[in-house]
């Protein structure tokens, strides 16, 4: 398998000042790969996953399934999986802690195994992140969970896993898709209420129905799935990544370029659309994908970040970086994760103008998405940002993925050069991010210390 070196000691170099302009053609989307390989789990046969991003996550949850018994082949883009028997039925510590989705591992070794022991698992930290709705999903199906403290391991068992009526008690990503990958082998029906609807849902769904799982959509929110006895291979083709889209048209936007993006599929990113229409930005349809182009003085503007189909929690900080050039007062409301807004203090020191704002919401057990017994006074959830101010060059370190490519963008645009620390976190979601930048004309470099 293609091993991807994870180096710890290096920094990016970024001059700021430069138009970006070209063409670049959008990734496999980093949240449909890693759920690909745990659904290449649930039969022993070949599966086939096409268009597939070379990411660290990627590489490690590879590692991770190859630590299980299974085999990864990468070759370009394309990425052909096997896993004729477990060999084992643990995730290592260190593995699992480092990409949150391990978690999700749990579904097919314990189809096929009726055991699992999976780490807590880790990835960027942006506040508790827990995965109760995970294993109350799980645990309806009928299997045992109990976490321990003393080695920081999910114990699991089951006798076989049954469906069940599930309803989720907040909107979740994860906690759908693993109930997704543990009920198409479940025995009976499972019908999951306030399911998620991101698009990276339905690419799941559509894998496994690839597959031979009998999956449906049947009302909103709500998903039907019909336990079958057996999965075979097939060959899926991964959509683009939505966060890679926003990234590099707000790179066009903010440094006053025009860039055209191959792959991009429109009807995934129509929130980040309005948004744009409503701050000025230029953006169209063409042949093999869409343009994002300056047009004239942006404008500012207030988001809320929600569940699909709202302003995706990914984009806020970039969007941030953004609207330190719109004219006016802008503000940002994270909803989706309590402690999500750690990039504020890299771009003030940048010249940003942000500033906590202290909204007072009459029902947040409803507002908000995350856990409230989670949340701590020192968390931030909304910002003000005004705007335009001309950023200038500083030292800096990426805190987590989006962060991270927050930072890069406020290092293009800024005056001087900026020095960017934890790169590899960015290693994490982007492929070959400052080469990517390079071609089209940023002035950026990777930088490995001795």
């Amino acid at each position: 398998m293609l091993q991807l070196c994870l180096n710890t000691m290096e920094k990016l170099l970024i001059t700021g000042g430069k138009k970006l302009t070209g063409t670049v053609r959008v990734s496999g989307s980093k949240n449909v790969a890693l759920k690909a390989l745990v659904a290449a789990c649930l039969t022993d046969e070949e599966v086939v996953i096409r268009n597939v991003p070379h990411i660290s996550d990627f590489f490690i949850m590879a590692e991770i399934l190859e630590e299980l018994g299974g085999s990864v082949r990468v070759k370009d883009h394309t990425a052909t999986i096997q896993v004729k028997k477990f060999a084992n039925h643990a995730i290592p510590l260190e593995k699992g802690a480092q990409v949150r989705v391990s978690s999700l591992f749990l579904a097919p070794l314990l189809l096929r195994v009726g055991e699992a022991i999976i780490p807590n698992p880790g990835g960027c930290r942006l506040g508790a992140r827990p995965i109760d709705r995970l294993v109350d999903g799980i645990k309806s199906l009928g299997a045992q969970i109990t976490y321990h403290s003393e080695d920081g391991y999910f114990h699991a068992k089951t006798s076989g896993l049954s469906g069940s009526a599930f309803t989720f008690a907040k909107n979740t990503h994860t906690g759908t898709e693993v109930m997704l990958l543990a009920a198409v082998l479940a025995k009976g029906t499972t019908i999951l209420k306030n399911a998620a609807q991101e698009p990276e849902v339905d690419d799941l769904i559509d894998l496994l129905v690839s597959m031979g799982a009998q999956v449906q959509r049947t009302k909103s929110r709500e998903i039907t799935v019909v336990g079958v006895k057996k999965l075979h291979g097939t060959t899926f083709t991964i959509s683009p990544d939505r966060n890679e889209v926003v990234t590099f048209a707000i790179a066009a936007l903010a440094t006053k370029g025009d860039i055209h993006m191959e792959g991009v599929k429109v009807d995934h990113i129509n929130e980040f659309l309005q948004a744009l229409d409503s701050v000025g930005g230029g953006h169209e349809i063409q042949e093999n994908g869409m343009r994002f182009y300056y047009k004239g003085q942006l404008q500012a503007t207030d988001v809320v970040t929600k569940q699909y189909p709202g302003f995706m929690t990914d984009w806020q900080a970039p969007w941030a970086v953004l609207m330190t050039q719109a004219q006016g007062i802008s503000t940002i409301h994270e909803t989706v994760f309590e402690n999500k807004m750690g990039y504020v203090d890299d771009l003030n020191k940048m010249g940003a103008h942000i500033k906590p704002l202290h909204p007072k919401i009459e029902n947040p057990e409803e507002f908000y998405n995350f856990n409230l017994e989670d949340d701590k006074p020192e968390y931030v959830h909304a910002i003000q940002i005004k705007g335009p101010k001309q950023l200038h060059n500083a030292v800096v370190t990426t805190i987590d993925l989006r962060a991270g490519a927050a930072v890069v963008l406020a290092g293009l645009i800024a005056q001087g050069e900026t020095t960017i620390f934890g790169v590899e976190k960015l290693d994490r979601g982007y492929e070959k991010f400052e080469k990517r930048l390079q071609a089209l004309g940023a002035t950026i470099e990777r930088i490995t210390e001795d």
